[in-house]
């Protein structure tokens, strides 16, 4: 087929959801055109109605979902009245889908090569010895070490990396001429996350593939599209070539997404975070006129109308009235969506305090293997996992320290140990020189008020049965024995404090959004007014708006109660905006401690290095850094001598780094430290760009 045919058109598409005797609609009017060897990008917010608009397009809608209007055309043939026996034929021979979430899509019960067979021998035919050589093929395309060990294993013993893996291998088995990726990334750190963007470009490389990308990552876009297609409350808003969106957007919720992205180096004392008011309107509320004329601060009289989709020089189209004027510069962007105030420093910071809020010191933490019976049988010792290694940290009032680190490194092990989840083998906690029982169990109430965790799923974290006003005004009676009234006062304040109306109270988690929910997590963790909170991952699933909004609500709770906080994240834009200090954790040991306004200048320990490379970044001039990690963490139950990071880095000496432990390299002027052989004066010569 000519290049010049499209791979898939959608033209006026509306998908509309039966709920009780009315259909809402999902999506309304859109037209997305893909031509062979493009990646077309598809953001916007959860809710927005991307992954709708991907199972439209597999005819894979669930019983209560119909194609209302417009066709969908594959290679020129009209598929979105096949029925479902009809396109068998194309779900993973023509059209194939990468999930999110590849755990939950592979089949615990069979080998992970068995299940990539299966497909070859359904769609290609192949008989089993043939399917199988072509497994291990694909694994080895797909850069999995040792391919005969992998096609052996279950989904549950390999990485999440390696998972997601195996799925693009699945995908691209038949040579799919169209390949859906739904968020495929989101889940993973930003080392994994960006060897996979890597390998999907390289993979369809001159490919007669199209390729549809749905994210709400918009440093993934940077990274890997040619085009994108900006979706809001299922109303497609503006359509452009990279370039063009990134560098002038015409569509206010376009420049808002973008403004919420946290930027390498930027940090809460130099500005707040921009974020979208509001949220997306549910399905039976989103009325007539322009979409997105509730949160947005251009709207006018006229966007009581729903503006058309128009087409600007050709190359791209935007809905919105007043794109002309931000076209033409004659509206100023750069005040939209700014932050509500600036960050304000606890005052206790500024004075020397009598006691840190937190401190760890050389925390060990252990776990035994898990052993067959016949090693239970003839083994007289169990293997130990040592998962943290000597760390000590210190926290000051007011202040956050940022962990960052792969999955995997600790960070969590650590957290874990810390508010005696997990009893360390050895260490000690002191919270203001309270010494804290490494045992939770042992734990008094006073310690306990102390320090609270905010977990990165406010879904598993909030019971279900529980209002949010049970949950919180529980938390007052256990830890501080308030109730009644003063515990009721107490949470409608809090509730406010997180900027959500006091009708919440009365409702149930399943009645929130996820942004809401976390909202409600960080309140009941902010509400006894502790010493130290920990929070493990808390914005890592959310939109880039909703993540900005957690972010100023975490620093303004900061401010008021000057709770010390400990902030565990791979993501190192986030770390870096919201963290005084900076720990890098590798395989349960601290690689770099340092400033937040230092972590982004030369030197850099030569593992950070990887981490801020692997970081996709929003500004297009900053599009495609080129150090790597090869592989994955070295198992921990592996004794490893010498540095930690020696069998991955990029920097490796030689035979000094896997025999001697680094010492501690100390600048004096910043008080940066770094584990490694390199000086700082070496490191600071290899890191200076080009």
């Amino acid at each position: 087929m000519s290049r010049e045919v499209p791979i898939l058109e959608v033209k006026d598409l509306t998908v509309a959801y039966r709920i009780g005797d009315h259909w809402l609609e999902a999506i309304r009017d859109v037209n997305l055109t893909l031509h062979a060897g493009q990646i077309y990008g598809l953001v916007g917010e959860s809710g927005s109605g991307k992954t709708t608009l991907a199972m439209a397009i597999l005819n894979y809608l669930g019983e209560n979902g119909k194609i209302r209007k417009g066709s969908i055309v594959f290679e020129g043939e009209e598929i979105s009245s096949l029925s479902k026996e009809a396109m068998r034929s194309y779900w993973g021979r023509k059209i194939a889908l990468v999930p999110q979430n590849p755990l939950s899509s592979l089949n615990p019960t069979l080998p992970v090569g068995e299940q990539v067979q299966e497909v070859l021998r359904y769609h290609l035919k192949m008989p089993s010895a043939v399917a199988h050589q072509r497994v291990l093929e694909l694994f080895e395309r797909v850069r999995l070490a040792d391919p005969e060990r992998v096609a052996r294993s279950y989904p549950h013993q390999i990485s999440g990396g390696m998972q997601q893996r195996v799925m693009i291998a699945m995908a691209l088995a038949t040579s799919p001429r169209l390949l859906l990726l739904d968020e495929p990334t989101t889940s993973l750190d930003v080392t994994t996350q960006a060897s996979i963007l890597d390998l999907i470009k390289e993979l369809i490389q001159g490919q007669e593939m199209a390729v549809l990308y749905v994210t709400h990552n918009l440093g993934v876009v940077v990274e890997l599209c040619h085009r994108v297609a900006v979706l809001y409350a299922g109303e497609l808003v503006e359509d452009a070539p990279l370039e063009d969106l990134f560098s002038q957007p015409l569509h206010p919720y376009t420049y808002g997404l973008l403004k919420s992205v946290p930027k390498l180096g930027q940090n809460k004392r130099e500005q707040v975070l921009s974020a979208i008011p509001g949220r997306i309107p549910a399905l039976a509320q989103r009325g007539s006129g322009c979409i997105f004329r509730a949160r947005c601060p251009l709207a006018i009289e006229a966007c009581s109308v729903r503006p058309s989709l128009e087409q600007v020089n050709g190359q791209r189209s935007t809905r919105c009235h007043r794109w002309q004027e931000i076209a033409h510069q004659e509206i100023e962007l750069s005040h939209l969506f700014e932050g509500e105030e600036a960050f304000q420093e606890p005052v206790s910071i500024r004075k020397q305090a009598e006691a840190s809020a937190l401190d760890a010191e050389g925390i060990v933490v252990e776990f035994d293997t898990h052993q067959s019976l016949i090693e239970s049988i003839f083994s007289h010792r169990k293997r130990k996992i040592k998962a943290v290694k000597d760390v000590s940290i210190h926290i000051q009032p007011g202040e956050t320290l940022g962990l960052v680190g792969e999955s995997g490194s600790g960070k969590t092990s650590l957290a874990r140990a810390i508010s005696g989840l997990n009893e360390p083998e050895a260490g000690s906690i002191r919270i203001y020189g309270l010494p804290a029982s490494p045992k939770l169990s042992k734990r008094n109430r006073e310690v306990l008020r102390r320090l609270q965790m905010v977990f990165q799923n406010p879904e598993e974290a909030l019971n279900p049965f529980m209002t949010v006003g049970e949950s919180l005004r529980r938390q007052l009676f256990v830890l501080q024995g308030i109730r009644g009234e003063e515990a009721q006062r107490a949470a409608e304040e809090m509730v406010r404090a997180v900027q959500l109306p006091v009708e919440v109270l009365n409702r149930r988690p399943n009645q929130l959004s996820g942004g809401e929910k976390q909202r409600i997590a960080i309140a009941r963790a902010f509400i006894t007014n502790p010493d130290v909170i920990i929070a493990d991952e808390p914005v890592s699933s959310l939109d880039v708006s909703v993540q900005a909004a957690i972010l100023n609500l975490i620093n303004r709770l900061q401010g008021t109660f000057n709770n010390g906080l400990l902030f565990i994240s791979h993501d190192l834009a986030v770390v870096g905006y919201l963290a005084d200090q900076i720990a890098v954790i590798y395989l349960g040991a601290l690689m770099q401690l340092c400033r937040a306004a230092d972590l982004f200048e030369p030197p850099y320990h030569p593992y950070t290095e990887a981490l801020l490379s692997a970081v996709p970044s929003v500004e297009l001039e900053k599009k495609g850094q080129t150090i790597r990690l090869q592989g994955d963490l070295p198992s921990p139950s592996e004794p490893i001598t010498g540095c930690p990071f020696h069998s991955r880095c990029p920097r490796k000496i030689g035979a000094i780094c896997e025999r001697e432990a680094p010492p501690w390299r100390v600048d004096e002027r910043t008080q940066k430290r770094i584990y490694c052989h390199y000086t700082l004066e070496e490191l600071v010569q290899l890191q200076a760009p080009i």
